[in-house]
């Protein structure tokens, strides 16, 4: 017996609508990335992680707003409304998950980046610091010959 077909794969329009919702609450860092790079405006970025990680490195123009302050700050941070963005640590964290739950909360139409800062850094997309920006070298699991998935 099949171990992938033990549970049957759910029919197309059921697949068609679980895939489509996902779509609506996740992004990736690659699509962060380009919007980041063409200018595109619309939508905020917010790191939910502790300053002592953002202080190492985080996505150009993302803004701090560690998860634990996002009900106390926000409205002074975020224009009411706006799309954000979130991440955290990278995949193996809820944070941006938790993150995103807030700004749900406070009516922000709301995405996570999958992957994280973790990810970011794995694709060699740029990192700031106090001490400028700077990229690391591009791991090969993610990008193999340093080209993204282009999918």
């Amino acid at each position: 017996m099949s171990a992938v077909l033990q549970v049957p794969p759910a029919p197309s329009q059921a697949a068609v609508e679980h895939f489509a919702a996902r779509l609506a609450f996740e992004t990736d860092c690659s699509d962060v990335a380009a919007d980041i790079g063409a200018g595109v405006k619309g939508w905020m970025l917010i790191d939910t992680r502790s300053q002592e990680s953002w202080d190492q490195g985080h996505v150009p123009g993302a803004i701090h707003l560690p998860t634990r302050e996002i009900q106390a700050r926000a409205a002074t941070v975020v224009p009411a409304g706006t799309p954000v963005v979130t991440y955290c640590w990278g995949p193996g964290c809820n944070g941006a998950t938790r993150a995103a739950l807030e700004f749900a909360k406070l009516g922000h139409p709301v995405k996570e980046m999958l992957g994280g800062f973790e990810y970011w850094t794995r694709e060699g997309l740029p990192v700031e610091t106090a001490e400028g920006t700077n990229r690391q070298a591009v791991d090969p699991l993610v990008a193999p010959r340093g080209v993204a998935c282009a999918c």
